[in-house]
């Protein structure tokens, strides 16, 4: 299904494009005509790395792929500026890259913390800082951070990636108060999505498939996300038409957590 969402002559720069989330949130700007610079840990030649060139190209949009770990601090300065050579500008700064990391709050040791931290939440500051100046040159710049529903509630064993998130929605804030009015910040929280990161959650239990049907279950819409959803919502968000969207973390979970008990 497509949105009519017209993002032609923009140019975008999506991290963590090499599965889930990620490469759907770069075809679905490339369906709406959106040029698209993405990154993630794999090599430039690997197959994730011409899948994702290959679907921005087949729909008529430019592509060029990084490789970047945005865990280490002096990256993004330079995949900001690798890209915006690559584009000739930058419109739209999707923040998607991070990782699971799911300790109890007793067990956690301070190297999850520190990692954890990193990735999931101070590199995603360190992403938007390096790009300011580049969108600030652009017409209707926006900054979309990936986040998810843990930011609000969370369940055991979640931590501290449940902190992590939380912190997103307050630097999300704070984007949209000191950067505005050129810059909008928009956060977006999915909650349990069709990834191959849930399908290791399901895994866990020991029938992983009536676990998939117990949470699907525990959705007001009855099943889970899936990635294209998110990145229609993506598409929509970096365009004009949500110009009034600005400074608020949306979530993106089926209702999952409307309910206050599981039925």
């Amino acid at each position: 299904m497509s949105v009519m969402i017209d993002l032609a002559g923009s140019k975008a720069l999506v991290t963590g494009v090499s599965r889930g989330i990620g490469a759907s949130i770069a075809r679905k700007l490339a369906e709406a005509g959106c040029d698209v610079a993405g990154c993630a840990t794999r090599g430039e030649d690997s197959v994730e790395a011409r899948a994702f060139i290959q679907s921005v190209e087949e729909l008529g949009c430019r592509a060029c792929y990084l490789q970047a770990d945005l865990a280490d601090p002096a990256v993004p300065e330079r995949l900001v500026a690798r890209s915006v050579e690559a584009l000739g500008g930058l419109d739209i700064l999707i923040s998607n890259a991070g990782r699971n990391v799911f300790k109890g709050a007793a067990e956690c040791t301070e190297s999850d913390w520190e990692h954890c931290m990193n990735l999931d939440l101070a590199s995603h500051w360190r992403l938007a800082r390096s790009a300011k100046s580049a969108l600030e040159r652009a017409d209707h710049p926006v900054i979309l951070v990936i986040s998810s529903n843990h930011a609000w509630s969370t369940i055991p064993g979640c931590f501290p990636y449940n902190v992590a998130k939380a912190g997103l929605a307050a630097m999300v804030q704070s984007l949209a108060i000191e950067w505005g009015p050129k810059i909008r910040a928009v956060g977006i929280a999915p909650g349990f999505i069709a990834t191959d990161a849930n399908q290791l959650w399901y895994d866990r239990f020991p029938d992983p498939a009536a676990e998939r049907r117990r949470t699907e279950k525990r959705h007001p819409v009855g099943r889970v996300g899936t990635a294209d959803e998110v990145g229609m919502l993506c598409a929509y968000l970096a365009s004009p038409a949500a110009g009034f969207i600005n400074g608020t973390t949306i979530c993106i979970d089926g209702g999952r957590s409307a309910l206050m008990q599981d039925p």
